[in-house]
């Protein structure tokens, strides 16, 4: 047999052993190059991943396809193409790799999910200085968490799989928890207030991101698309069954598009305003 011909002969009895190993594993991921499967801690396979605490050989050549290699291959097809060109085949496509190849480093597409969501989000900004407003610090991580979403769109389109447990994302969890410490507020209402900011920054970027296509498709300027909007509805919504809806038309403020910025700041000014009032008030998440 040529040494090409055995060369991929070999690369095929690998990808099969290691789809045995993955069956085996019950969907596990194995190591690197064919390391042994999962670490032994009874995590998720993504979290051993992204922790680093999977075995890994330590004996052998260096592997040309690394987990890294995988992972930003992912990241930059979604953030070419969307989260939906994203597959095993077609990461192994871009890598130059056959499919199986993939699956020694991860399981599933569900857990190439959660190491693109850890690349892509990254490390959180620094702590503030200390002595800090707690209102000042938190906004400046709302605005850091929007940043990063509207960055990385496809983001906002990953199925959320359960609460943050991957390095990065448990990074961004302690600096809010860090920004709130001295509001005398007890855990839970720490926690609450965590998880409504994270909430409307992310809320906000759907909907930012949503009309911003809408506004994309049309080919128009997004005043053009705001004015043909309240022409539409002038027409359709009869004053005497909707006049709030006719007053607000006729007040002009949905001819014009306004600031992406200036609305996420008016919805986290009010969110910190209500935080503010139950920090004042000694309260509890209860």
């Amino acid at each position: 047999m040529a040494d090409g011909e055995s060369g991929r002969e070999g690369e095929r009895e690998g990808d099969r052993g290691a789809a045995r190993a993955v069956g085996r594993s019950g969907g596990r991921a194995g190591g690197p190059a064919g390391g042994p499967v999962g670490g032994g801690s009874f995590l998720p396979p993504a979290i051993e991943a992204a922790w680093g605490v999977r075995e890994r050989p330590s004996k052998g050549p260096r592997p040309s396809l690394t987990l890294d290699r995988i992972v930003g291959a992912a990241v930059s097809l979604a953030s070419a193409e969307g989260l939906d060109a994203v597959s095993m085949g077609r990461v192994a496509k871009e890598l130059g790799v056959s499919t199986m190849s993939l699956y020694r480093y991860v399981s599933a597409k569900s857990e190439l999910y959660v190491l693109m969501q850890e690349a892509a989000t990254g490390a959180p900004p620094e702590l503030p200085p200390p002595g800090t407003d707690w209102r000042e610090a938190l906004a400046a991580w709302a605005w850091a968490m929007r940043e990063v979403y509207h960055r990385n769109l496809w983001l906002l389109r990953v199925p959320v799989a359960g609460p943050p447990a991957t390095p990065n994302m448990v990074a961004w969890w302690e600096r809010a928890l860090v920004a709130l410490e001295g509001t005398g507020l007890d855990d839970g209402a720490v926690l609450s207030v965590t998880l409504l900011v994270s909430g409307y920054v992310k809320n906000e970027a759907v909907l930012t991101a949503d009309l911003a296509a809408v506004v994309a498709a049309s080919d128009d300027p997004p005043e053009e698309v705001m004015a043909r909007y309240a022409r539409t509805l002038r027409r359709l919504a009869d004053p005497e069954e909707y006049p709030a809806v006719t007053r607000m038309l006729h007040s002009g403020v949905l001819d014009v598009a306004d600031e992406p910025e200036g609305e996420f700041r008016f919805g986290l000014d009010r969110i910190l305003d209500g935080v503010a009032v139950l920090v004042a008030g000694g309260g509890t998440a209860s």
